[in-house]
């Protein structure tokens, strides 16, 4: 066997120790061709990758999400149909993230008939490789929910940290291409946050020094995922003092802020998440490298540097990254009722989240109101944004911190009321005394 790969009890003398990654005979039977030439070959990259991070063996994965369906170049696209006329199957059930289209009103879309073409080719190489069409970035909204300690191979950064923080799977951050091969392979380098010790928190975050009120607003769980994500980088950290009943949706945009401006890819929260029943479960009994009290100064500086502009006129509104839930829809229903936008408002959502919303209250009342529902992809990754720029206002984290740099607008965040308000005005209308 070429070097890296290696069949446990196999002579190692030609190969240096420190390069083995050890495999089984059902991985390396893989490798060899068992499996068809596609898993063959996703399995030499997985292999190649496992060496790479230090792993010496891999791990059997029971799901994968996949982020490599965006497009961003045809290589992508022609890599992804390498793979379909290579007869390529995946392994272990796979969803797909979002893609460059929205397949259900595909008009909205303002891509050049290259890309667009491109796009679609790609997001349908996937759907080939035996890939569940979900084209969101928020899968465990799409029933996609791993166990606890079960171990998944999950792309897109707010999916990662929700499997790792919420619900207790075990993935790393899988970037493109690689997502992939572990679905064919279904397997993973047995590294990172696959292991326990690695999932233990080594930062404590106190925050006493937090108002209550502020800890039960929604829109302080994304300023907190940002100051996290800039302050803590990729170690993991377990956050104190928060309220035991956070809604699912303040902790998806807690981890989607923290991934988005820094490599944060799990934390904990006393009392909440289910590897931290406490503080001292969550740090392994161990004493933290580092202690931060996080000051209402902080809180209130990190808020800011989420905008760009402070005030004045706004161009359009735009929520849902992460994909809106049902839940959001039915907060955005009810804060909006009587109300008409003056600018476009776009939601974006997944289409299993839409389908439940048309199943349930209907969207007709939101659209109405001016509300555009996108789905499968969303306005930071794919031209849907009236051309020309101007200033878009977000309740999103995630889509605060990539606007200016995707979209060439300018960016205001606040609540989804401030949100809401400000759209029916035209200019920016936001809530202050929340951060006094």
């Amino acid at each position: 066997m070429s070097g890296g790969l290696h069949c446990v009890g196999c002579p190692i003398d030609d190969i240096k120790e420190e390069k083995v990654v050890r495999l089984t005979a059902e991985e390396s039977a893989i490798a060899d061709g068992g499996a068809g030439e596609a898993a063959a070959m996703g399995m030499r990259i997985v292999v190649e990758m496992a060496r790479l991070m230090g792993a010496r063996e891999l791990i059997a994965i029971t799901s994968a999400h996949i982020d490599g369906c965006l497009y961003h170049g045809d290589g992508g696209v022609e890599f992804a149909e390498r793979l379909v006329a290579l007869r390529g199957r995946v392994a272990v059930p796979t969803t797909l993230n979002v893609g460059a289209l929205d397949l259900i009103t595909p008009k909205r879309v303002h891509s050049n008939p290259h890309q667009a073409t491109m796009a679609r080719r790609l997001m349908s190489a996937y759907v080939e490789l035996g890939c569940e069409p979900t084209w969101t970035c928020a899968p465990y909204q799409a029933g996609h929910r791993p166990s606890l300690g079960e171990h998944v191979a999950w792309g897109e950064s707010n999916a990662v940290a929700f499997a790792n923080s919420v619900l207790g799977a075990r993935t790393n951050r899988y970037g493109d291409f690689f997502d992939i091969c572990c679905a064919l392979t279904g397997c993973a380098p047995l590294v990172g946050l696959h292991l326990e010790i690695n999932r233990q928190a080594t930062v404590l975050v106190e925050t006493s020094a937090v108002s209550s009120r502020l800890k039960q607003a929604g829109e302080f769980y994304p300023v907190l995922g940002t100051w996290l994500g800039a302050t803590c980088g990729s170690e993991v950290a377990v956050i104190d003092g928060l309220p035991a009943d956070l809604p699912e949706d303040w902790l998806k945009a807690l981890g989607a802020a923290a991934s988005s401006s820094g490599a944060v890819g799990m934390f904990h929260i006393a009392g909440v998440t289910p590897e931290a029943p406490d503080v001292s479960t969550a740090l392994g009994g161990r004493v933290p490298r580092r202690t931060i009290s996080l000051t209402p100064e902080a809180v209130r500086a990190t808020r800011d540097r989420l905008s760009t502009v402070h005030g004045g006129r706004i161009d359009a509104v735009a929520v849902g990254s992460p994909h809106f839930s049902l839940a959001e829809f039915a907060q955005l229903e009810r804060i909006s009722s009587g109300r008409r936008f003056s600018v476009p408002f776009y939601v974006c959502t997944g289409r299993s989240t839409l389908e439940q919303l048309e199943s349930t209250t209907g969207s007709a009342g939101l659209v109405q109101r001016g509300v555009e529902i996108v789905v499968d992809t969303c306005v930071v990754v794919t031209p849907i944004l009236p051309s020309g720029g101007g200033v878009l206002m977000t309740s999103s984290g995630k889509f605060a911190h990539y606007t200016p740099a995707n979209t060439g607008y300018e960016v205001v965040y606040g609540s989804l009321e401030d949100c809401v308000a400000s759209a029916e005005a035209g200019c920016v209308i936001r809530d202050e005394s929340l951060w006094s």
